[in-house]
């Protein structure tokens, strides 16, 4: 039976339930547990093709952008039901898929949930919130894992600072050192024991799509950015200022020298409605599919 991946939220329960279900739809679709977050939550990883490398999908970094889980869990539906039903994906000899939908379950259950999210912390979230638990991004312990990765930290905690970030907070906080997190560490772990050529971190909002990363960019991202810009209509921009670092793109083009993206998926205001996401998925559909194939 295939599995249907519906316009709705998605709590974290709700979540294990899709992918309990992908595990006896899709047995050839692997499910590996690469980490755990700071409330003990799950962070899965879904594996799919040959092993010689991999090319990376990472969603949920942050808690109002959990739309993004939802499709990564529709491509990985998608991909497993087309092998399942024996058709080719296309993938050149010994590639394979790696897809973690929900880097961030913790800062997506906080933000969709409220207090009943946060569990034993959640006096000291609503401290930090103000008791508006939707515009949460952050981990449990208020640490943004998309400033938390060693790729210009130290630049990135000065401007964090100018603009007034000191602490835990619900977002913008790139936490007390690089890696300091388990779920950046569960990414960075990821990557380095498996060979990755390259890695898509997807967020939203703004169709748009971030492709560099300084004097380590490989000569060849800036064809594929093109070809994925191409793809799905996404602009090509240059990220500014607080945003331009800290990031896991940022971190995998500087430690490895491969290509990386941050795909900005949609339009709007986040948390971007559930709605949209037959819309997206029909505009970055054919993106996702390139991106492997590059």
């Amino acid at each position: 039976m295939a599995i249907s991946i519906e316009a709705r939220e998605y709590t974290y329960a709700d979540i294990r339930e899709v992918l309990r279900q992908m595990r006896e739809a899709y047995p050839s679709l692997k499910q590996t547990a690469i980490g755990k977050s700071v409330m003990g939550r799950e962070i899965t990883a879904l594996t799919l093709g040959g092993d010689a490398e991999y090319v990376l999908y990472a969603g949920a970094f942050h808690g109002m952008e959990r739309l993004t889980c939802t499709l990564l869990l529709q491509f990985a539906a998608e991909l497993a039901e087309m092998e399942k039903a024996g058709k080719d994906l296309g993938l050149p000899a010994g590639r394979g898929i790696i897809l973690v939908p929900l880097v961030n379950p913790d800062g997506c259950e906080i933000a969709l949930r409220g207090a009943p999210g946060c569990g034993c912390s959640a006096a000291r979230i609503c401290r930090l919130c103000a008791g508006d638990y939707r515009v949460w991004n952050a981990n449990a312990r208020g640490v943004d894992i998309n400033h938390n990765f060693d790729a210009g930290w130290k630049q990135l905690q000065k401007l964090e600072q100018a603009a007034g970030i000191y602490g835990p907070s619900p977002t913008r906080y790139g936490g007390p050192r690089p890696e300091s997190e388990p779920e950046t560490i569960a990414l960075t772990t990821l990557c380095r024991a498996q060979p990755i050529r390259q890695v898509l971190a997807i967020h939203s909002q703004g169709e748009v799509i971030y492709w560099d990363y300084g004097r380590s960019t490989p000569a060849r991202s800036r064809a594929m950015a093109e070809a994925l810009s191409k793809a799905s209509g996404y602009a090509l921009e240059e990220p500014e200022a607080i945003a331009s670092m800290g990031g896991f793109k940022d971190w995998f083009i500087e430690e490895f020298g491969r290509p990386g993206f941050t795909v900005e998926i949609g339009r709007g205001v986040n948390p971007l409605p559930p709605a949209d996401l037959p819309g997206i998925y029909q505009k970055v559909r054919r993106m996702l599919f390139l991106a492997a194939l590059l």
